[in-house]
């Protein structure tokens, strides 16, 4: 089984839970790798970009492969094992479904500005700093719908109730309609960095290591 971690927007494959994951696998002899997703640059970043990425990374023979993502990187490997038959089990964390619906809303006046001038400043958390992003992100993400998302493989989502960016109930939506979809709400925000010693044991669990 090959692992590969898709870290959410703005972020890099530093973060704290993907380095956490990677680490608690190597502890069992297990590699994972964790692709930068913004290899390409920022600025022009797109979901349709990022699914090319890792898609050129699946292996082309029958190899099984475990897609771990987080936030944004969560709906990518959705959408990714919708179309590749190689990725044969989602761990998705805090998946960022309907993502465009709790975030353009948040914008304002804002949003209307960035249709003007193209460019938005955004915060990176890899970077740690401001960087301009491109309206086609937008324009890009709008025909990633979870709808499309019906292949039945063995998939885990990890949500905190109190998340701020994709509320708890985009989760129990998305899992309520397909029974091949396991739920687990913890006590915990967006970051999940709380629960960390209590999501390795379900994923640990969910993969019979």
């Amino acid at each position: 089984m090959n692992y590969l971690y898709l870290h959410g927007f703005a972020s890099s494959p530093n973060s704290a839970k993907a380095q956490d994951i990677q680490q608690r696998l190597s502890q069992l002899q297990i590699s994972m790798s964790i692709p930068d997703l913004n290899n390409g640059g920022f600025s022009d970043l797109t979901i349709t970009r990022q699914i090319q990425q890792i898609a050129a990374k699946l292996p082309l023979n029958s190899q099984p492969v475990t897609l771990i993502g987080s936030s944004l990187g969560g709906l990518i490997s959705a959408h990714l094992a919708q179309q590749y038959l190689q990725v044969q089990r989602l761990i998705l964390l805090a998946p960022a479904f309907g993502f465009l619906s709790h975030w353009l809303p948040k914008l304002g006046t804002g949003l209307k500005l960035w249709q003007l001038t193209k460019y938005m400043m955004i915060y990176h958390y890899g970077y740690k700093q401001l960087l301009p992003l491109h309206y086609n992100f937008v324009t890009d993400a709008h025909q990633y719908s979870e709808d499309l998302l019906q292949r039945p493989l063995p998939t885990l989502i990890l949500h905190g109730k109190h998340d701020e960016v994709i509320p708890i109930q985009a989760s129990r939506s998305f899992a309520i309609s397909r029974p091949w979809v396991e739920l687990i709400e913890f006590n915990s925000d967006h970051s999940l960095g709380n629960v960390s010693d209590e999501i390795w044991p379900a994923i640990s669990s969910f993969c019979q290591l």
